[in-house]
């Protein structure tokens, strides 16, 4: 500490006008697109998409069973779209105080739930509702597919979402280089 300079010279910055408008902006994590997570939720939107398309263009009003089955590819398709959106732009590295792994496990396991009621139900009401080789009934077979192809892909990112919870396969210091999906 003697030998401590009498004169330090220090000189301060100001950030450039445009630093702070480009450092807070959204830019999409072209990365999450192609890990298995967000194939699988792409994959998620366009077949749930299929399946409440195909019930919406029947008079599924008139029977119990599509109205469940319209709730629950609706609602979690819209959710699909706002966790999609999440990890797309990273928000979920910004909100770090919500346990992103634990939640989406959950929700994984819930969705796979629901749409297992909801094939069961769509299934099972196909030839009570309509004729068979009619338009409406093909529309519901169809629609009784694609909610079984739903329930695979919600049941296969459950199976990853947990393995992401646990950690299975990487460390701290990866899981965090990852942004928390493989």
């Amino acid at each position: 500490m003697a030998e401590f300079p009498s004169k330090v010279s220090t000189r301060t910055s100001s950030p450039a006008q445009g630093a702070g408008a480009s450092a807070s902006a959204l830019r999409p994590d072209l990365g999450f697109v192609r890990s298995s997570f967000g194939v699988l939720m792409l994959l998620q939107l366009v077949l749930g998409l299929l399946v409440w398309a195909l019930i919406a263009d029947t008079p599924y009003h008139l029977y119990p069973a599509y109205g469940w089955v319209m709730f629950v590819a609706v609602f979690l398709w819209l959710v699909t779209i706002i966790f999609f959106t999440i990890y797309l732009f990273q928000l979920h590295m910004k909100l770090y105080m919500v346990p992103w792994p634990l939640v989406f496990m959950i929700f994984n396991v819930t969705a796979t739930v629901l749409y297992v009621t909801a094939f069961i139900t769509c299934s099972a009401a196909v030839n009570q509702t309509s004729l068979k080789g009619s338009r409406q009934y093909n529309q519901h077979s169809a629609a009784s597919f694609f909610a079984c192809l739903v329930m695979i892909a919600y049941g296969v990112s459950t199976f990853f979402s947990f393995q992401a919870w646990r950690g299975v396969g990487s460390n701290a210091a990866t899981s965090q280089m990852a942004g928390g999906y493989a």
